[in-house]
């Protein structure tokens, strides 16, 4: 495996989510504090993934492969890492070699030197971290909130999908962008969905008059 550095300044994201995001994508060479869920992981990697990129995860033992290639995940080009114990950032620090989008469930945080030797490793190779959890000096906040699962009736039924929020708060845009989607969709992917408009206020024929 080799991969020569990208000077491409962004990551694909599925279309769903690139209105949170600036630039419609994930930034290269930085660390996102992640949500730690396996449905908003895969939706973050499939993207990159489609246009036949490598991804890697590692601490995740609990990662299903199958799951993972409904998300839309090439196997073929996923390396995990399942339990990298106290060298999870050794581990990190070689596949940001070759492969640009990682997915970490970390250990115990690093002293600051080593954290500064990764982040000046991820900005060289542009390798993006999404990390699931608190990273110092990250490049933003992906999380997700308010789910809802559909396909129950009362009291029986199949759970078909889960809509949640997903928000996105980053150094660029500070303030919480916000998209409701369905995560999983009914074909396993990303699902946006659309806001009902708000219903026409009627108003009096005679205030209107009024002015």
């Amino acid at each position: 495996m080799q991969r020569l550095r990208s000077d491409e300044k962004l990551l694909p994201v599925p279309p769903a989510l690139e209105q949170i995001l600036p630039g419609g994508g994930l930034a290269a060479g930085t660390v996102y504090s992640v949500s730690p869920s396996l449905s908003l992981l895969f939706a973050l990697l499939s993207a990159s993934s489609l246009r036949g990129s490598w991804c890697a995860a590692v601490g995740l033992p609990d990662l299903g492969v199958e799951a993972a290639a409904a998300a839309g995940i090439d196997l073929e080009r996923l390396v995990l890492v399942p339990d990298p114990g106290s060298r999870w950032v050794a581990v990190v620090s070689a596949l940001a070699e070759i492969v640009p989008l990682i997915a970490v469930h970390p250990g115990a945080l690093p002293q600051d030197a080593e954290s500064a030797r990764l982040a000046a490793r991820l900005r060289d190779r542009g390798c993006t971290l999404l990390m699931t959890s608190p990273w110092p000096q990250s490049e933003g906040l992906i999380s997700i909130h308010d789910p809802q699962w559909e396909g129950l009736g009362e009291g029986w039924g199949i759970l078909e999908d889960r809509a949640v929020t997903v928000t996105a708060q980053t150094r660029t845009r500070p303030r919480p962008q916000s998209v409701r989607v369905r995560l999983p969709g009914r074909l396993g992917v990303v699902e946006q969905i659309e806001q009902a408009a708000p219903a026409p206020i009627a108003i009096d024929a005679r205030w209107a008059a009024a002015g």
